[in-house]
This record gives C-alpha cells, sequence and structure tokens, in this order.
C-alpha cells in the first residue's frame, strides 16, 4: 500500500480517536453538571425540610416548657398553700404549748410547796417514831419488870403461840377447802362410777377354781394307772402334769403350776377316757394333738375377746396372750374376764368424761396382758405387759396406762388414771374375788393396829369386810380439827403400809359425853 495513504488512514484514524474522545469528555462533563445540579437540588430541599422541623420541633418544646412551667406554677401555689395551713396549725399548736407551760409551772409551784410541807411532816413523823421507839422501850422494860421475862423469852413464847394458832388456822382451812372440793369432785366421780357399775353386769365368782376330771366309774382309776403305774407316768412325762388319783370318788385332780398345761392334760384324759385306749404311745399321740387344739382354741378365744371388747387391730401375738388369760386367775378371778370387764368400765367413764372411748377400751384389755407370761418371766406383770405392747407396735399413751396400773410407773395420763380406777372397781365389786381366811382376818387386824398405833386413839374397830375402818378418839386430848390431821394420817398410812383391792374408808369420831345424875 502507498505511504501516503498509510498516512491518511493513520491520520483519520488518530482524528476519529480524539473526536471519540472530545465526544466521551463532553458526556461525562455533562453527566457530572446533572449530577451536581441533582445533589444541589436535594441539599437544598434537606435543608428546607430540616429547617421547617426544626421550627417545628421548637413550637412543640416551648409548648412543653408552657405546660410544664404552668404545672410548676399549680404545684408551688398548692404547696404554698399547704405552708401556709401548717404554719396556721404550729401556730395553734404553739399556742396551746404556752398555756401548757404556764400550767405546768403552776402545778410546779405546786408541788414545790407540797414537797415542803411532806418535808415538815416526815421531821414531825421522825420526831413522833423517836418518841414512840422511847415509849415502846420503856413499855418493854416494865413488862418484863413485870414478867419476869427477857424480850427473847417473850419473842419465843409468843412465836410458839403463833405457830399453835397457825397450825389450829391451817387444819381448819384444809379441812373447809377439802370438803368443798369433796362435795364437787366426789359428786361427779360417785356419779361415773355408779353409772359404769349399773350398765355393767359382771359374774360372781363362787368357789375356788380346781381343775378336776370326772371319772364314769371307779375302774377307770385303775387303768388310768396302768401296769406298774407306766400310763400314769407317761401321762406325767407328756403334759408336765401331777396327777392325784385319792379316795375321792370317781375324779383325778390335775396340779400344775402351768394353767395351759393342767387344761392340756385335762382335755387329753378326757379324750382318753372316752377313747378307753389307753396305752404310752396312745397318751403321746393324743397330748399332742391337744396341743395343737389348744393353741387354736386360745386364738379364737382372744379373737373372740377383741370382738367382744370392740376392740380391732391388735396384733396377732397380742390376741394369742389375750386367749391364754382365759386359763389364769387372780383371787379365784378369770384374769380374761376381768380384762372385758376392765375394757367396758373403761369405755363407759371415758365416754362420760369426753375421752377417746376405743383407747380406753383397748388400754382396759391389754392392762393384764403381762399375767399370761408372768410365770415365764422376772418382774411385775403390768411392767411385762407393757414391754409386750410396746414390742407389737402398741401407742406411748396405751403403754404408759399398762405399766402404770398398779403405780410400777408414776401415772402421767389421764387414760392411765382412768384404767386404774376401772381396774380397782372390778375387783373390788361385791362377788368378783375371793379372799383365803387367814389373809382377810390378817387385814382386819392390821388395820386395827395401824388405826391404833396413833396418839388419841381409844378404840379402832375393821367393818365392813376390811373396807371401812372406825376410830373413837379420846375427845379430851384430840380437838375437832386434830380430828381431821389423824384422819388424813392413818389414810396415808393404810395407803403406805397394806395391799388391799378397792378403797378404804377411814371415820373417825370424837364425842364428849356428859353424866350426870339427879337425886
Amino acid at each position: 500500500m502507498d505511504p501516503y495513504m498509510l498516512l491518511i488512514i493513520l491520520g483519520v484514524l488518530i482524528a476519529g480517536a480524539l473526536i471519540g474522545f472530545a465526544l466521551h469528555r463532553y458526556q461525562s462533563a455533562k453527566s457530572v453538571g446533572d449530577a451536581r445540579d441533582l445533589a444541589g437540588r436535594i441539599v437544598e430541599e434537606a435543608r428546607k425540610e430540616a429547617q421547617a422541623q426544626k421550627k417545628e420541633i421548637l413550637l412543640q418544646g416551648q409548648d412543653e416548657l408552657f405546660n410544664q412551667k404552668r404545672e410548676l406554677e399549680n404545684d408551688f401555689k398548692e404547696r404554698e398553700r399547704e405552708l401556709k395551713a401548717r404554719d396556721n396549725k404550729l401556730q395553734e399548736q404553739g399556742e396551746r404549748l404556752e398555756e401548757r407551760l404556764e400550767k405546768v409551772s403552776e402545778k410546779e409551784h405546786e408541788l414545790i410547796l407540797t414537797e415542803k410541807e411532806l418535808a415538815k411532816k416526815e421531821r414531825q413523823l421522825e420526831e413522833a417514831q423517836e418518841r414512840l421507839d422511847e415509849g415502846m422501850k420503856e413499855q418493854q422494860r416494865r413488862l418484863e419488870e413485870v414478867a419476869g421475862l427477857t424480850s427473847e423469852e417473850a419473842k419465843e413464847q409468843l412465836f410458839r403461840e403463833i405457830e399453835a394458832r397457825t397450825r389450829y388456822e391451817a387444819a381448819r382451812m384444809t379441812r373447809l377447802i377439802e370438803s368443798e372440793a369433796r362435795e364437787g369432785a366426789d359428786r361427779k366421780a360417785k356419779e361415773i362410777i355408779a353409772n359404769a357399775i349399773q350398765r355393767y353386769a359382771g359374774d360372781y365368782v363362787s368357789e375356788h377354781t380346781v381343775t378336776a376330771v370326772q371319772l364314769p366309774s371307779e375302774d377307770m382309776k385303775g387303768r388310768i394307772i396302768g401296769r406298774e403305774g407306766r400310763n400314769i407316768r407317761a401321762i406325767e412325762a407328756a403334759t408336765g402334769v401331777d396327777l392325784i388319783i385319792d379316795d375321792t370318788p370317781e375324779t383325778v385332780i390335775l396340779s400344775a403350776y402351768s394353767p395351759l398345761r393342767r387344761q392340756i392334760a385335762k382335755m387329753a384324759l378326757e379324750r382318753l377316757i372316752q377313747d378307753g385306749r389307753i396305752h404310752p404311745a396312745r397318751i403321746e399321740d393324743i397330748v399332742h394333738k391337744c396341743e395343737q387344739e389348744l393353741e387354736v382354741q386360745i386364738r379364737e378365744v382372744g379373737e373372740q375377746a377383741t370382738f367382744d371388747a370392740g376392740v380391732h387391730g391388735i396384733h396377732p401375738e397380742l390376741v394369742r396372750y389375750l386367749g391364754q388369760l382365759r386359763y389364769r386367775t387372780s383371787f379365784t378371778q378369770n384374769v380374761l374376764q376381768h380384762s372385758l370387764e376392765v375394757s367396758a368400765l373403761c369405755g363407759m367413764m371415758a365416754a362420760e368424761l369426753g375421752m377417746d372411748v376405743k383407747k380406753a377400751k383397748r388400754a382396759g384389755l391389754l392392762h393384764d396382758l403381762g399375767k399370761a407370761v408372768d410365770h415365764e418371766v422376772e418382774g411385775p406383770h403390768a411392767v411385762i405387759g407393757a414391754d409386750l405392747a410396746k414390742k407389737y407396735n402398741e401407742s406411748k399413751e396405751i403403754v404408759h396406762a399398762i405399766a402404770a396400773h398398779h403405780e410400777d410407773v408414776r401415772p402421767e395420763t389421764a387414760l392411765a388414771v382412768l384404767v386404774q380406777a376401772a381396774d380397782s372397781l372390778s375387783g373390788a365389786r361385791p362377788g368378783a374375788r375371793k379372799e383365803l381366811l387367814e389373809n382377810y382376818v390378817k387385814r382386819l387386824e392390821d388395820l386395827e393396829n395401824i388405826a391404833g398405833s396413833f396418839e388419841g386413839v381409844a378404840k379402832a374397830y375393821a367393818i365392813q369386810a376390811g373396807r371401812e375402818i372406825r376410830v373413837m378418839v379420846n375427845s379430851d386430848s384430840v380437838d375437832d380439827d386434830e380430828t381431821y390431821m389423824l384422819c388424813k394420817g392413818i389414810a396415808g398410812k393404810i395407803e403406805e403400809s397394806l395391799t388391799y383391792p378397792g378403797q378404804i374408808r377411814v371415820t373417825v369420831i370424837r364425842e364428849r359425853r356428859a353424866v350426870g345424875y339427879a337425886k
């Protein structure tokens, strides 16, 4: 290609490039200018809007300031009124205080005058006391000269007279107080006890319990003894009971310390007599069966006793011990029957006193539980029974009532005292128990000897089968109030010295007799 053409083409290309560059710069400059104009308009509009908002905010602030100012002015006026009212009140109180101060000043002045007057009277009293002391000393000196006693001797004699008079007054007051208390307490207690006794019907003990077995004929004695005594030895060895075969017609007596053994022996012997086959092997078999049957009977008797008493939830072992009480006696009174009586009496008296009847019946039924095992365990039956009840989860109140019913433990609850009273009632009611003649006579003699040991007693008589003792005193040596103290002393000594069922009434009688003759 021609170089000239190349130059022309090159020049055209350069010119085109320059023209394109110029056009680009022109468009860029125009875009920048438009952007600047737009930014300027936006800034101007923003400035105007900001100024408008500023004015609006200023107006709102002025309104709020005005409202706050008005509220503050109102608060200020209200407080100003309150301050004025307080000021008025303070002014009134100040005036009243001034009036009170004036009155106090007047009273203070009066008190000063009174104090001066009292001081003057006090000096006068001191002077009068000095004159009185001098007069008393002079009088005492004259009395000592007349009586021939020193002041210490006279003081001792006066103290003795006061002591004697005080004892007399104390005895009289004690008698009056106890008499008034007894009128209410005895009346209520007798009413409760009488109601309980009347509502309960108990059995009478007629004869001392003896375990005896009736025989169909005298020939049976020989069969019981057996050849060379082998049968009777087998029975005694199997049961632990002594058989007494004497001249008593058609009767064999069983003797053993344990009532359960006697019962087993009785059942076995009756079964052997009925069966007719009496030999050592048969005896052992029958005794074993009777032991099993008696165990079942004991549980049934215990369950029946709890049912009759209305007491439930007793541990099975305690029920078994209750069943064993059927074969125990106390002064010929059946212990299980006695326990049922005590339970019934406790329930009746608890109902009268507003106490828990179920708990009272439970304590009464279980109170002699220890007698079922007291021949096997050492200690008082009340403590043994309490230990058994505690072992089988009876409540603390029931355990305490059992332990305290003979005061082996001091009674601390009303339930314990209630069981004591019911136990005494059951044992002391007429016909409940029998005593040996020797014990009965000895108790009467002890009662009369205790009463006769007191000074001033002329005669003493035990009456009412030992339920009462009447004491005659010398009227010259014992006055009415000393009679009351003597009665208390005799009763206290009887409680300490003797053991007896129920209670013993002590009656002290003082009388003055005047005998004259008309001629």
